[in-house]
C-alpha cells in the first residue's frame, strides 16, 4: 500500500518557487525513502501543487528520472527508487575534481571508487559502461561511413580548392596527402571519442596528457619521416595518423587499466533504440557545429592556394605552406584553453543536475579569469615564435622556409595571437552552454562563424586586392584574409553571450521545466 506524504512534506513543497527547486523536491523523496512507492498524486502533494498542472509537472519529472535510471514502474502508476541500484557502501578519503566528479580512496582496494557526474545520482556504473558501448558502435558505424564518404568525394574536394590533376606534382602532393588523412579518419575519431569520454567521467588530466603527446609525437615523426627519411608530403600524412593511432590506443589501454569499472562486457553491448537515439540526439548539434566551421576552414584554404597562383597557373606555395605552419602553431599554443574549455562541460553539467546553478555561475567567472591569465602568456608565446620565423623552421624544411613563407605565416600569427581572447571566449563558453542543455545556442554559433568567415573570405580579400587574388596581390590583401578569423570570432562570440548573460549569469534554468 502506498504510503501518503506527510504534511510536513506538502508544507514543504508549498515553499519551493520555481520548477527546479520542485524538481528536486521529488528527486530528494526518492532518496531519502527509498523503500516507498508513490503515485504521482503523492508528488504533486508533496511539492504543493495537485492540480492538473501540478501532476502534469511531476509525471515530466518521473518520466526523467526513469530514463536516466534511477526510479522504476513497480505497479501501474506507482514509483520507487530502482531496487537494483549498486548501493556498496565504502569508507575512505574523498578527492572531488573540479569538474564535481569523485573518487574515493578505500583501504583494501586496489583501484579508487569514482562516481560519475552524469549518473552520480544513480550510482550507474552500468548506464557508463553502455553509454561507452553505444559510443564504440556508433564511432565504428561512423568510422566506415566517413572513410568511404571521403574517399568518394577526394578529386571533388581537391578541385573546391583548385588543385587539378594537369596541376602534376601539387595534384599528387595533395591527393597522396588527403589520401592517408582520410584512410586515418578512424584513428582521429575513436582519440577524439576517449578523450571526451574520460573528460565526461571528471578526468580532465589525462586528455591533456594524451594530447600533448599526441602533437609532440606528431611533431618528432614529421621530423624524422620529411626529414631524415625524406618522404615528404606523405611523410607528414602518417606522421599526423600514426600519432592519433598510437595515442588513441595508449589513451584506451589507460582507461581500462585505470578504471576497472570501464571494462565492458558482452552484455554491455546489448543496446537498445532509446541508448542509441539518446546519444545521436546529444551528439547531433554539436557535430554540426564542427561540420559549418571545416567548411569555412577549408573555404578559407581555398582562398589561400589563389595567392600562390598566377592567371591560374600554381607559381608558389609560400602562401599555404606559411598559413599551414601558423595554423599548426596556433593549435599547438591553444591547446591549454581548449582543454579548460572541454573540462566545463562536465563541470556544468553535473552542477546542472545538482541544480547547483550558483556554482555553474562561480566557476564560469573562475574559467574567464584564467582565460585571461593563461590566453595573454599563450598569446605573447606565439607572437615570440614568430620572430624571424621561429616556428617555420620546426613545421617545415629548410627549403621551405623563405622571406614570403615568413611573410605570409607572421601575418596569420599577428591576427590571431593578436585577438586571441576572443576564442578562447568561445572555448570557456560554447562548452559552458553546451553543458548546460542549450546546444541550439552552440549551433547558431558555428553557423554565426560560417557566414561571418565566408562573407570576409570572398569579399574583403578581393576588395583590398583591387578585385583580384593571386600572387602578385598586395600585402594588405592577405591580412584582409587573415581577418576572417576574427570576424568569425566576433559573430560566435556575439550569439554566445545571449545564454551567457540569461542562463549563467541571472541563472535563468526556467527551460528545464518543459
Amino acid at each position: 500500500m502506498t504510503k501518503k506524504v506527510s504534511k510536513k512534506q506538502t508544507k514543504l513543497g508549498r515553499k519551493i518557487g520555481t520548477g527546479a527547486e520542485r524538481a528536486g523536491v521529488i528527486a530528494d523523496l526518492f532518496r531519502s525513502f527509498p523503500s516507498k512507492k508513490y503515485t504521482i498524486k503523492n508528488l504533486a502533494a508533496a511539492i504543493g501543487s495537485s492540480d492538473r498542472e501540478g501532476r502534469q509537472f511531476a509525471r515530466e519529472v518521473v518520466d526523467t528520472l526513469i530514463h536516466q535510471g534511477m526510479v522504476e514502474e513497480v505497479m501501474d502508476g506507482k514509483y520507487r527508487l530502482r531496487a537494483n541500484l549498486n548501493r556498496e557502501t565504502y569508507e575512505g578519503v574523498v578527492d572531488m575534481l573540479a569538474s564535481g566528479s569523485m573518487y574515493v580512496t578505500v583501504e583494501g582496494l586496489d583501484h579508487d571508487v569514482f562516481i560519475t557526474s552524469r549518473h552520480a545520482g544513480a550510482h550507474d556504473e552500468g548506464g557508463v559502461r553502455r553509454s561507452l558501448a553505444t559510443q564504440i558502435v556508433l564511432s565504428t558505424v561512423l568510422t566506415i561511413l566517413l572513410t568511404a564518404l571521403a574517399m568518394a568525394l577526394l578529386n571533388p574536394l581537391l578541385a573546391w580548392i583548385h588543385v587539378t590533376p594537369d596541376q602534376g606534382d601539387v595534384y599528387r602532393a595533395a591527393h597522396t596527402y588527403c589520401a592517408i588523412i582520410f584512410c586515418g579518419i578512424g584513428a582521429q575519431l575513436f582519440y577524439n571519442f576517449i578523450c571526451s569520454f574520460l573528460r565526461s567521467i571528471g578526468d580532465s588530466v589525462t586528455p591533456l596528457a594524451f594530447l600533448l603527446f599526441s602533437t609532440l609525437l606528431n611533431v618528432a615523426l614529421d621530423l624524422l619521416f620529411i626529414l631524415s627519411f625524406g618522404w615528404g608530403v606523405a611523410g607528414a600524412a602518417i606522421a599526423t595518423v600514426l600519432a592519433q593511432l598510437l595515442s588513441t590506443i595508449a589513451c584506451f589501454i589507460y582507461a581500462f587499466a585505470h578504471y576497472p569499472q570501464l571494462r565492458l562486457s558482452r552484455q554491455d553491448f546489448a543496446l537498445t533504440r532509446s541508448d542509441i537515439c539518446q546519444h545521436i540526439i546529444q551528439g547531433i548539434p554539436l557535430g554540426l557545429q564542427f561540420s559549418v566551421l571545416a567548411i569555412g576552414i577549408i573555404i578559407m584554404q581555398s582562398v589561400v592556394v589563389q595567392f600562390d597562383m598566377v592567371d591560374g597557373l600554381l607559381v608558389s606555395s609560400a602562401a599555404q605552406n606559411g598559413y599551414g605552419a601558423a595554423n599548426k602553431l596556433f593549435c599547438l599554443i591553444s591547446t591549454p584553453l581548449n582543454a579548460l574549455g572541454v573540462s566545463m562541460t562536465s563541470f556544468t553539467a553535473q552542477n546542472l543536475g545538482a541544480g547547483d546553478y550558483k556554482r555553474i555561475r562561480q566557476g564560469t567567472l573562475q574559467a574567464l579569469i584564467m582565460l585571461l591569465i593563461v590566453g595573454v602568456l599563450s598569446a605573447t608565446i606565439g607572437l615570440l615564435l614568430s620572430i624571424d620565423g621561429l616556428y617555420l623552421r620546426v613545421f617545415l624544411s629548410a627549403d621551405k622556409v623563405t622571406p614570403e613563407t615568413i611573410r605570409y605565416g607572421n601575418t596569420l600569427v599577428y591576427v590571431d595571437f593578436g585577438l586571441f581572447l576572443l576564442v578562447g571566449f568561445i572555448y570557456i563558453i560554447r562548452n559552458c552552454i553546451q553543458g548546460i542543455e542549450r546546444p541550439q545556442y552552440v549551433l547558431c554559433a558555428g553557423a554565426g562563424e560560417l557566414i561571418a568567415r565566408i562573407t570576409v573570405c570572398l569579399l574583403l580579400p578581393a576588395a583590398v586586392a583591387g578585385g583580384k587574388v593571386d600572387a602578385n596581390a598586395r600585402p594588405l590583401a592577405f591580412y584582409a584574409l587573415c581577418a576572417a578569423d576574427p570576424a568569425a570570432w566576433i559573430a560566435s562570440d556575439l550569439v554566445l553571450c545571449i545564454p551567457f548573460f540569461r542562463h549563467i549569469l541571472r541563472q535563468d534554468y526556467r527551460y528545464l521545466i518543459k
